[in-house]
Order: C-alpha cells, then sequence, then structure tokens
C-alpha cells in the first residue's frame, strides 16, 4: 500500500494502532511502517501506536492519544484538576487512570502516565466531544477523589494549602450528592475521613475569601 493510500484510510484517525491497519488492509507489510517513520511521514507514540506527522497537538488531541494508547484508561488527576481549573499550575504530561498496571510512556508527542486502580473504581467519567471524536475525561468530582485516593498523604490543612486548590471553582463545580455517592463506592473508610478534613478546609477558605 502507498502512504497516500494509507493515510487516506486512516485520517479519521488522531492516533492508530497495528489492529486498525489490519482493518483496513489485512496484508499489510509492516516494514512500511519503519520506513515511513524514516520518511518523516509518522512517529510512534508507544510500541504498537502511531500518529501522523503534521497533526495539530493540543489538550484534546493529547487526551484522545492518551486514552487510545492504553486502555481502558480516563483522563483523571492532575491533569483533569487543571482542566476544570481547580489547581492552577500547568501539569506534566497527560495524568490518567487505569485498571491496568500504572504505566509511563514518553513520546514527541508528550508523556502520558497512568496510574492503576482496581476495575470497580473505573467510573465517573464523562464523554467529551472534539472535532468528531470523544475523549473520556473524570468528572470534577471523581478526579479529587481519584487524586485523594492516590495520594494517601494528604491529611492536614498544610497538606491541603499545598494543593492550591481553587476553593470558589469547586464549590461552583462539584456535586455534594455525587461526592457523597463516589466516595461510598470507594469503600475507604480512611480516605472518607480525610477528605471529610478536606471539605471543611475548603468550605473555610471559601469564607475567608468571600
Amino acid at each position: 500500500m502507498r502512504f497516500l493510500s494509507f493515510r487516506e484510510k486512516l485520517k479519521d484517525f488522531v492516533a492508530f494502532n497495528l489492529s486498525d491497519i489490519r482493518k483496513i488492509d489485512a496484508d499489510f507489510d509492516l516494514r512500511r511502517l519503519s520506513e515511513w517513520q524514516d520518511k518523516g511521514y509518522l512517529k510512534m507514540i508507544r510500541r504498537g501506536y502511531y500518529a501522523f506527522i503534521g497533526i495539530e497537538i493540543n489538550d484534546p488531541v493529547l487526551f484522545l492519544i492518551a486514552n487510545k494508547i492504553y486502555t481502558p484508561s480516563y483522563v483523571s488527576l492532575e491533569m483533569a484538576l487543571s482542566y476544570y481549573n481547580l489547581i492552577p499550575e500547568a501539569v506534566y504530561g497527560v495524568t490518567s487512570i487505569s485498571s491496568r498496571k500504572t504505566n509511563h510512556f514518553k513520546s514527541d508527542f508528550g508523556e502520558f502516565f497512568y496510574r492503576h486502580v482496581k476495575p470497580q473504581l473505573m467510573f465517573g467519567y464523562n464523554l467529551i466531544g472534539y472535532k468528531g471524536f470523544n475523549f473520556k475525561m473524570a468528572e470534577p468530582e471523581k478526579a479529587i477523589l481519584d487524586y485523594f485516593y492516590l495520594n494517601s498523604s494528604l491529611n492536614t490543612e498544610d497538606d491541603f494549602a499545598g494543593l492550591r486548590f481553587n476553593s470558589h471553582e469547586f464549590n461552583e463545580l462539584a456535586d455534594g450528592a455525587k461526592l457523597d455517592h463516589y466516595l461510598n463506592l470507594f469503600g475507604n473508610k480512611n480516605m472518607a475521613k480525610r477528605f471529610s478534613r478536606f471539605l471543611k478546609y475548603i468550605n473555610n477558605d471559601q469564607h475567608q475569601s468571600d
């Protein structure tokens, strides 16, 4: 298969893997992938996953790539908190949750970090549309609970202050009933106590800033 034909058939993919290639050409010669990388037509994101050179790189595209190259997964933790303007700092790399093992991939397109949770905690995300595609992004409530779940040292007011959390944005976005429901699904009493202290801290911070 010639590259122009290959690209035309995969033009609707932000990233693609060997399974996607086999669907358009069951007899595809995998040596072409190395050849086209050498010619600068495409780049490998991680083993078996590729993207065409020249695609627009922005946050939604990186989220789509993050979802694609390690499944099942959804964007959460620091990246989701930044996406919702709950923390002020720009985040280095796309952080995601997966029921697979903790992993990390570094590529020319960016870095992708995955933290493991048990399969029953793979909930609380939305499909967000971008140019005909959908990426999985944690809801605000789930992003913060994922963060507390995986950062068990968060316990004191000093710890909470270190997050530089946007209390006003949190109270605007977070649904209290949903937080309670999701927290119960985690089934972690220690986490529930720590998060209760965090909510008191956030409410006090909100009152002081009003």
